[in-house]
């Protein structure tokens, strides 16, 4: 009788909860979980389906430019971002998205157009006085930019970058004696500011003042470890003072965290072409010319070092591209002169030499030396193209920095390095591509068994089939069809056990999509009739950790109460499975998300006991030592993750490594 009871309870639950499941609300509530866990592309899906409701409200118009600010289509973020003021022209945070758009595209009289009404409607915002100040020394007009700074400064006293960006406008203006007294006024309120140090560096380096740029440089990389741009410039730096060594590391190191710096690339190129290492030097001007065909310089060191090596038709055609561009190069000609030679083609490096001899007949012509050291250490401006200085070093024709504009909207998901992220839970999805980080394979018997007993229902309704994988990857559009296959299929069957399953199948569905909220209404469905399924418990507890981390603007009562629901959740998994490794894993990973480190490195230990080969484990109980200051153990399991399969272990241990020598 109690069960005939809760089937019907089910089954009158299912036919009232499903009407609302596309309410734009929810929609949008699902797209703003997509977005907090850096899904951009599914949270667009989301925000496309409340616009086509509703195109009238501006809120899913902001929160797609967002996503599309995120993955750098600047264009689409402007559009939508346009759509939205025009909706509702007085939500200031609408012109900082359009406005820092703009600046992303270079289009700063745009941008400050944006920021200037930004502060009309929001006068004490620092950020947006900021950032309109930078626009108009991007737009080099100098004297409004100083006007803008003195006015942050009279307002914030305490604000250090305003001092900092004063030394930059007057570095451009051509007076380093007013920008050094800025940068000395900017580290005097904020000696930890990275930036300020950075642009020390800069000003001492084009002082030649290399044993200070060196140290300057050092400091900035001891306060902000991953920025490339002070490794190059360290690099040439130290070149100037005869550290080939280091200089080589620097180089090394800041095309790890910069892969396409064509300066880098050149002028590592030239340090190993100096210290003989031809092959790779090679390799180097190789990449130049990959993204700059017509680059003169690499193609004339190019060209040497294949002559050196011995590929003389290779040697020819580079010389060649650069005569064509400069006749007048003796070098050149007569390098290649000497290529035909060997070649035996004496017709074609007679025509050389007699250009040379002709034009030079009274010059004395040796064979150039090797390289001095006081070449080595010549510097040439990147916009200075003249191919006698082929073997210089090469620097941006004026001081290189970054501009860190001040906005909530930071994206650029793209170009992130490996961080000292925790790694995702591990559950049932339908978009299980293993773990998308290593060949591990997770299993699990209580999870199989549900799937073996349900696959008579997937055949029956061309179901895909759940598997356990990285929770917060989402399958996209399939998964969207899936809910909508599994909510026909609940409302047409008469099969309540059928009916259950698929509910609980739809609540994977719901979760591969970053619906927690759909999910966890429908597993609490399925609990009714099953209340001690692990894989359901499982999928509770994780479906909440989700939501958890998410509701960070929750109030700290709404926050406990969720945080020890999972808890709960949890501690009755390990009552019903106290064999289960992956959820000491899940446990483990919230604990360690919400700051628990203590408690989740015992939980981490447990779960590796239980199996010694999940490399998730390790990698955050790597992570959790850290947390911890326990450095020694952090690199034995930085090192056993590295080993079963998380390759960017080895690069966050050599990274911590590079932290720990700066300091």
């Amino acid at each position: 009788m109690y069960r005939i009871i809760v089937s019907i309870l089910f089954l009158l639950s299912l036919t009232l909860g499903t009407s609302a499941q596309y309410k734009v609300d929810r929609l949008l509530l699902s797209g703003r979980v997509a977005l907090h866990y850096e899904d951009y592309v599914l949270s667009i899906q989301y925000f496309n389906q409340a616009i086509s409701q509703k195109p009238y409200l501006w809120e899913p118009w902001q929160l797609r430019a967002i996503a599309k600010y995120s993955l750098d289509d600047w264009q689409g973020a402007i559009n939508d971002a346009t759509k939205a003021i025009e909706l509702n022209p007085y939500v200031t945070t609408l012109y900082d998205l359009r406005g820092i758009s703009y600046i992303r595209q270079e289009q700063y009289t745009d941008a400050i157009n944006d920021y200037t009404k930004a502060i009309s409607l929001e006068p004490d915002n620092q950020n947006y006085w900021y950032n309109r100040a930078v626009c108009y020394m991007e737009c080099k007009d100098y004297e409004t930019a100083q006007v803008q700074l003195d006015t942050i400064i009279r307002r914030w006293q305490k604000y250090a970058m305003p001092y900092l960006m004063k030394a930059e406008v007057f570095m451009h203006q051509k007076d380093t004696a007013s920008a050094e007294t800025w940068i000395a006024k900017s580290l005097e309120i904020d000696r930890y500011n990275a930036d300020a140090w950075r642009v020390n560096a800069f000003l001492a380096l084009n002082k030649e003042r290399y044993k200070d740029a060196d140290s300057l440089f050092t400091e900035a990389l001891r306060l902000k470890p991953k920025t490339a741009v002070c490794y190059a410039n360290r690099a040439n730096a130290r070149l100037k003072l005869n550290n080939l060594r280091g200089a080589m590391s620097d180089y090394d190191t800041a095309l790890e965290l910069m892969p396409n710096d064509i300066l880098s690339h050149y002028n590592r190129g030239l340090l190993r072409q100096q210290v003989g290492d031809d092959n790779r030097a090679i390799e180097d001007f190789d990449y130049v010319l990959s993204l700059e065909p017509n680059n003169v310089m690499a193609l004339f060191n190019r060209a040497t070092l294949l002559d050196r090596t011995g590929n003389l038709k290779a040697a020819i055609r580079d010389y060649s591209k650069v005569i064509d561009k400069f006749p007048n190069f003796w070098t050149g000609l007569q390098y290649r002169a000497a290529c035909y030679r060997k070649l035996g083609m004496t017709a074609n490096a007679e025509k050389d030499e007699f250009r040379v001899l002709k034009a030079q007949m009274d010059k004395h012509l040796g064979v150039q030396q090797r390289w001095s050291r006081s070449k080595l250490s010549a510097m040439r401006k990147l916009s200075d193209i003249d191919p006698d200085k082929y073997n210089h070093l090469v620097v941006n024709d004026e001081i290189e920095d970054e501009h860190y504009y001040k906005s909530e909207y930071r994206g650029k998901v793209q170009n992130r390095q490996i961080s000292d992220k925790f790694l995702p839970y591990i559950a049932l999805t339908l978009n299980s591509k293993r773990t998308g980080i290593s060949t591990y394979a997770p299993f699990d018997r209580d999870v199989d068994a549900f799937i073996d007993d349900s696959r008579t229902m997937f055949k029956k309704y061309s179901l895909a089939i759940p598997a356990l994988g990285v929770v917060g990857e989402a399958a996209g559009v399939s998964t969207f069809d899936t809910v909508d296959n599994l909510t026909e299929g609940i409302r047409s069957t008469s099969d309540t056990l059928e009916a259950e399953r698929m509910v609980m199948l739809r609540s994977i569905a719901y979760s591969s999509a970053q619906n927690y909220m759909e999910a966890i209404k429908d597993v609490d469905m399925y609990m009714v009739s099953h209340p001690e399924s692990v894989v359901a418990l499982w999928q509770r507890a994780v479906c909440n950790a989700m939501m958890a981390e998410f509701d960070f603007d929750g109030s700290p009562k709404e926050v406990a109460m969720r945080n020890a629901g999972v808890k709960s959740d949890f501690r009755r998994l390990h009552a019903i499975a106290p064999d289960n490794a992956l959820v000491y894993y899940c446990h483990a990973t919230f604990l360690a998300r919400v700051g628990e480190f203590a408690e989740a490195a015992e939980l981490f230990t447990k779960s590796i006991a239980l199996d010694k080969t999940l490399p998730h484990a390790y990698y955050n109980r790597a992570l959790v030592y850290m947390h911890l200051n326990e450095g020694q153990k952090m690199k034995q399991d930085l090192s056993k993750a590295g080993e079963l399969g998380i390759y960017q272990a080895y690069s966050l241990m050599k990274n911590a490594d590079k932290t720990n020598s700066n300091k």
